[in-house]
């Protein structure tokens, strides 16, 4: 290959890359990254500077508690000791309250037929633990089983409210309809009548320490309305 082929060569090497760079560009290092084709924009388009002007006055307001007919319009102590407890405990909710407390009371009878002293254990204060231990106990000794069927609950009613320090009390009435039957070691039936649904009223009594990370409310008492 002679020089002057050379020379050729080499102006037709930098007349390709003469084109190539008019073609493609040149990468500077302030060019944009590159975007995939396909990606879809899932936000708003960007607004003009204008339009953004007074970003800096909006103010994030505090998220507001549920709005609660029921304890805004309670009447009497037990208004004003639901309000003293969502005052103590914002998160507080009569409905829901009450709602957690009927699955509680479900929870609650059915493992005491059961003799389910491991499920109730949480669920009870000590006091009342004690209690249901010991029927479930004894009746075991006797060599008895209950059977039990919650029909449904009627109705579960916040009837009392008070606050006690930092402790919330709240007391509620539950009418259910219950099917309830004791049988002996032989399978007779010694108490209750497994045809028969008796309405059945409760009044139990929850408690929460309103500064526990706890949300669960624990059974402090019970007992059978007059």
């Amino acid at each position: 290959m002679t020089n002057l082929d050379l020379v050729i060569f080499a102006m037709i090497a930098a007349f390709l890359v003469f084109r190539l760079r008019k073609v493609l560009g040149r990468r500077t290092g302030n060019e944009r990254p590159p975007q995939d084709p396909k990606a879809q924009r899932t936000g708003p388009r960007p607004t003009p500077a204008a339009d953004n002007a007074n970003d800096e006055n909006v103010v994030a307001l505090p998220d507001r508690a549920p709005e609660d007919a029921f304890i805004e319009q309670a009447e009497g102590a037990l208004g004003e000791n639901l309000r003293k407890i969502r005052s103590a405990d914002p998160s507080f909710n009569s409905e829901q309250f009450a709602e957690g407390a009927s699955d509680a009371f479900e929870m609650v009878v059915t493992s005491f037929a059961n003799g389910d002293r491991e499920t109730l254990r949480p669920l009870l204060s000590d006091e009342v633990y004690e209690n249901f231990a010991g029927a479930i106990v004894e009746r075991a000794d006797k060599g008895h089983t209950m059977e039990m069927t919650l029909v449904g609950i009627s109705s579960s009613e916040i009837i009392e409210a008070s606050m006690d320090g930092r402790v919330a009390f709240v007391t509620v009435k539950f009418v259910t309809e219950q099917i309830e039957v004791t049988r002996d070691s032989a399978g007779d039936v010694v108490e209750g009548d497994p045809t028969r649904v008796t309405t059945i009223n409760d009044i139990w009594t929850f408690a929460r320490n309103t500064r526990s990370r706890n949300p669960n409310w624990t059974l402090v008492a019970t007992e059978a309305p007059d």
